[in-house]
């Protein structure tokens, strides 16, 4: 791990943190799914009628993870790139082709929307703002449109989050990717971090929320709380960067948030990915999808440029 935490650790760090978030969250009258898990020992001792899912029981049972990690990825996300002749359909299919540049413009969106379509890419992201443009240009298709909330600081109020992401759902999104409030979960302001989250998972049923922490900003006892507190909170992923935070995916910090959230939630590596073999490095750590500079170039093999989102 990157602060030094081995595997024979990680497990004995994951339920102190899980502990610690818990014992947060109850005192402001939050209950914490995974508080069964964590009485349990060395198993969970809720019934099934009780068991909602906590994943911890991934990280008491490291078979689970070693499943999850041999059975592949469900998608890939990455951004838009080059032309090129030979296409990984099986990788194409995985990808959210990506553009968040705040100078994106509406000919640069549609060109994102035809490549998508063109290649079969499972999902194109963008700001909200641009949704409405995105939504018309993918009807009739396969590919669904997702937003991203908050983004990029992930520093605006709740209520605002919660507000964008309904927008965006009633413009078209079917997904949902918000950014992490990092300086509240860095003041171990547990409760208004679950907050956070759970009203950004409320605004945007039935859709997925992806919970984005920002991997370069956290320690790994950050990552760790940030990955149970986004399980805790209903959302569907966490995703490792936004792209403009100073640093990207990790192979090491997907196998981390894996580990720590199970096989029940899903985890996209984000930053840094131009490759074909840099996708299949996160795949095989554990990633269920993967933000790139260069999906076109991903598929296709061929080279691709240095860039943001």
């Amino acid at each position: 791990m990157s602060n030094g935490i081995d595997d024979r650790n990680i497990d004995q760090l994951v339920e102190l943190i899980t502990r610690r978030v818990t014992e947060k969250l109850r005192e402001r009258g939050v209950f914490d799914p995974m508080a069964a898990a964590v009485r349990g020992g060395e198993g969970c001792i809720s019934s099934d009628r009780d068991c909602i899912d906590c994943g911890h029981c991934a990280t008491r049972k490291p078979e689970a993870v070693r499943n999850i990690l041999s059975t592949g990825a469900d998608r890939i996300g990455a951004k838009a790139g080059i032309n090129g002749s030979k296409i990984d359909k099986t990788l194409a299919a995985m990808i959210d082709h990506t553009l968040l540049k705040p100078d994106a413009t509406k000919e640069q969106l549609i060109k994102v929307c035809e490549e998508a379509r063109q290649y079969s890419f499972a999902t194109v992201c963008v700001n909200s703002a641009n949704i409405p443009l995105v939504a018309r240009q993918l009807k009739g298709s396969p590919v669904k449109p997702i937003a991203v909330v908050g983004f990029p600081l992930g520093a605006a109020s709740s209520q605002s989050k919660a507000f964008e992401a309904r927008e965006a759902v009633r413009a078209g999104a079917q997904e949902i990717d918000m950014v992490i409030n990092i300086g509240a979960l860095k003041s171990k302001d547990y409760h208004l971090v679950y907050d956070d989250i759970k009203s950004v998972v409320e605004a945007s049923r039935p859709h997925k929320v992806k919970v984005i922490i920002e991997t370069s900003q956290l320690n790994d006892e950050e990552k760790i709380t940030a990955c149970i507190l986004a399980k805790t909170a209903g959302a569907a992923f966490v995703k490792t960067s936004t792209g403009f935070g100073g640093g990207g995916a990790t192979v090491e910090d997907i196998a981390l948030m894996r580990r720590v959230v199970g096989s029940d939630m899903e985890v996209k590596a984000s930053g840094g990915i131009r490759t074909h073999e840099d996708a299949e490095k996160m795949i095989k750590a554990g990633a269920n999808r993967i933000g790139a500079s260069a999906s076109v170039a991903i598929v296709t093999g061929a080279a691709a440029k240095k860039g943001s989102y």
